[in-house]
């Protein structure tokens, strides 16, 4: 019998197939990525023409590249874009030239800190063109004449965008987001992307009680593209979370929102912290990832963002370094196991009313000591009980309840869960 995979071992495998592709803002590249997380989950794929007017800005024309390469004048192919979709400068227009190596040097980026990676470098709302290569690449070539050729269209098209939706008891929606416009970057975001593609899965195979929207969109533009195309809707995201460095050997690092108060920011701390994994929570900045568009002003969501690493906060970032090498299934799975966490508390995490709130009711007569009996944990599960009665007054909340009694939150909602069927509360 062959051996059973793990979560993080289908995870990396996930992002293994996704890793070769050309990945931009718009264009095939995201299109073919979506296709085949759509293998995972059922995706619902948007298409927005350019020219559409979302909030402050407008969709950009589509970029798609077939080839792009320097040749030395032997025709060797000196930097290419079949070796990694990192060798061009993101969004490039279309250039067929020859020219000496004094002229194309204004074209090429290198990290001289780190001679042996490529960066990623883009520009996307000013045409440019440009390649990306080693800086011990650029080093050893000779002066001479250098053809360059880059063969894309830069042309009116759409932004392409995808949702997935679990339902759950409620219409009011928890939303998670990663991006997917970044081309061969293990970590930042195609482990963001497995993540979140795995967490569906599982939350579909449960009842949740809210109803979960997985939203796969380009950075930035992406994120405004959707705020904008739900606005109307937008009140009934009640939680959220970005995704994103999802599977690098750091801590894992949470990033609150706006509000720094919001529900999901009480719920991941509560989670890190009981669970004592090694972890960082971070202040809002509205620098980052898209929970900057969420958390803006007008919208103010409550939206945080789960990294392991943060960006710009580990020497591989946006170079060729975050590569399969750089990220690993524990870590993936990892992340995906708090998300679990957080989520299994933010869906059990409701006020309850004490029906019988004069006195402490008679537990033992409702069968409530006795279903305890030949539990470990039967004083816990007491305290519980006590602590659930006490304080469900309609104003706190089980993670009230489970931050002032000490108690795990899983025994706060199992004791508030006998407590509902013996009917002393209700939700």
């Amino acid at each position: 019998m062959a051996p059973m995979t793990t979560a993080g071992e289908e995870m990396y495998a996930l992002v293994e197939r996704l890793y070769p592709l050309c990945r931009s803002i718009t264009g095939d590249g995201v299109r073919a990525t979506l296709e085949i997380v759509g293998e995972y989950v059922p995706l619902q794929v948007h298409e927005v023409p350019t020219g559409t007017q979302v909030l402050d800005w407008t969709v950009p024309q589509e970029w798609n590249i077939r080839d792009a390469y320097v040749a030395d004048s032997a025709g060797n192919r000196v930097v290419d874009f079949a070796a990694s979709s990192l060798h061009v400068l993101g969004y490039s227009v279309p250039v067929s030239a020859t020219m000496p190596l004094a002229e194309l040097r204004g074209h090429l980026h290198t990290l001289p800190d780190h001679p042996a990676w490529v960066p990623y470098r883009t520009s996307y709302y000013k045409p440019e063109w440009g390649f990306c290569l080693a800086q011990e690449t650029l080093d050893a070539l000779p002066d001479g004449e250098y053809e360059v050729r880059i063969d894309s269209t830069l042309a009116d098209g759409h932004l392409t965008y995808a949702e997935h939706v679990v339902p759950g008891q409620v219409a009011d929606e928890v939303i998670v987001s990663c991006h997917v416009c970044h081309p061969s970057l293990a970590n930042d975001n195609l482990a963001g992307i497995a993540v979140a593609t795995f967490l569906a899965r599982a939350l579909a195979q449960q009842t949740p009680y809210y109803t979960y929207r997985f939203i796969y969109a380009p950075g930035t533009i992406g994120a405004i593209t959707w705020l904008a195309r739900n606005a109307e809707r937008v009140e009934q995201v009640k939680h959220g979370l970005v995704l994103a460095c999802a599977g690098d050997p750091g801590r894992l690092t949470y990033k609150q929102s706006r509000r720094g108060d919001a529900e999901i920011d009480r719920v991941l701390r509560h989670v890190l912290t009981a669970s004592e994994r090694p972890h960082r929570i971070t202040g809002f900045t509205p620098y980052g990832y898209d929970e900057r568009q969420f958390c803006s002003p007008g919208f103010n969501l409550g939206v945080g963002s789960l990294t392991r690493t943060p960006y710009a906060g580990y020497p591989e970032y946006h170079t060729s370094a975050d590569n399969l090498d750089f990220v690993s299934p524990a870590a993936m799975a990892d992340t995906l196991a708090v998300c679990r966490e957080a989520f299994a508390v933010l869906d059990r995490n409701r006020r309850y009313l004490n029906l019988s709130p004069y006195g402490e009711p008679q537990l033992g007569r409702r069968g409530l000591y006795d279903a305890l009996g030949g539990r470990s944990d039967t004083k816990q599960a007491q305290m519980a009980m006590l602590w659930v009665l006490n304080l469900s007054d309609g104003e706190h909340t089980l993670l009230d309840v489970a931050e002032r009694s000490g108690l795990p939150f899983d025994t706060v909602a199992a004791a508030a869960d006998a407590l509902c069927g013996a009917e002393l509360i209700k939700a």
